[in-house]
C-alpha cells in the first residue's frame, strides 16, 4: 500500500517579499519522511484571502493531508482561520475552549487578553484544536487540513502534536553517492539505473568546487534493500 500523501501551504507576504526565509518546509519534509508520509507539493501564497481559499480547496482535494504555516496570529493580516472556514463552508467565531486556553495563559503571564489576542481563539465550527505547548495559542485541524503558526518553534511543536495522531506508512530512506564527474558523463548510467529501479527516486544534484564539476546522486525509497542495491550498482558501474 502506498504511503499517505501530503502538501504544504506556506502563507505570508513576508515569505514572498524575501524578508523572511522559510524554515518550516525543510523541517516538515524531514518529519514527514520519517513518519512515512510523502510530501508531494509545496505552495506559497500571499496574505490574499481568495488565493488562500483556492489553494486550500485544491490541495485538500488532491492529497491526504495539508499542512499550513502562517497567518493565525493576533494582527489584521492574520486571515488564515477565516480562509479555512470559507474553504470548508464553516462558520467561525471565538470558541470557548480556545478562549479558556488563552485566558489561563495570559492570567499566568499577567498580560491582558485583549481583542487582538482573542483573534487567536477564533476557530471554525467542527475543527479540532492542535496543542501549542510553546505559546499556548492553538492551531486547529479542519477536515484534512492542519492549520499551524508560522513561527518555527511553534510550528515544530504543532507538527509533533499532529503527527502523533496520524497513521503513516514506511519511512523514506536515502543514500548519497558523491561522483567527481560532470552530469553529462553520468547521465546515461543514471537513466539506466532509474529505469531498472522504478520504485526508487534517483536525483542528481551538481556542484562545482575550485572549477571542478561533480554531482551528488541521491537514491530514495521505502525499501532499504533496493536503495542499498541501487547505490552499490551505481558505484560499480561508475568504477568508484
Amino acid at each position: 500500500m502506498p504511503n499517505p500523501t501530503a502538501a504544504m501551504l506556506v502563507i505570508g507576504d513576508e515569505i514572498l517579499s524575501g524578508r523572511t526565509r522559510d524554515a518550516n518546509m525543510y523541517y516538515l519534509a524531514g518529519e514527514l519522511s520519517k513518519h512515512g508520509v510523502d510530501l508531494k507539493e509545496v505552495r506559497v501564497v500571499s496574505d490574499d484571502a481568495p488565493a488562500i481559499v483556492v489553494a486550500v480547496r485544491a490541495l485538500s482535494d488532491a492529497y491526504d493531508h495539508v499542512f499550513t504555516s502562517g497567518g493565525i496570529g493576533p494582527t489584521h493580516d492574520d486571515i488564515t482561520a477565516d480562509c479555512i472556514a470559507e474553504a470548508f463552508g464553516a462558520a467561525i467565531d471565538v470558541r470557548a475552549d480556545a478562549r479558556a486556553i488563552l485566558a489561563e495563559h495570559y492570567a499566568k503571564t499577567g498580560a491582558e487578553l485583549n481583542d487582538a489576542r482573542l483573534r487567536m481563539a477564533r476557530i471554525p465550527d467542527g475543527a479540532e484544536l492542535i496543542d501549542n505547548p510553546v505559546s499556548r495559542a492553538p492551531g486547529f485541524t479542519m477536515g484534512n487540513v492542519h492549520v499551524m503558526a508560522g513561527v518555527p518553534a511553534v510550528f515544530q511543536a504543532m507538527v509533533e502534536t499532529v503527527l502523533a495522531t496520524l497513521v503513516g506508512g514506511k519511512p523514506l530512506l536515502s543514500q548519497t553517492l558523491r561522483v567527481d564527474r560532470g552530469e553529462g558523463e553520468i547521465a546515461a548510467t543514471l537513466s539506466a539505473l532509474a529505469e531498472k529501479y522504478g520504485d526508487l527516486s534517483i536525483g542528481c544534484y551538481p556542484f562545482q568546487i575550485n572549477g571542478a564539476f561533480g554531482a551528488n546522486v541521491v537514491v530514495r525509497g521505502t525499501d532499504g534493500a533496493q536503495v542499498d542495491a541501487a547505490i552499490t550498482e551505481l558505484a560499480r558501474d561508475l568504477g568508484l
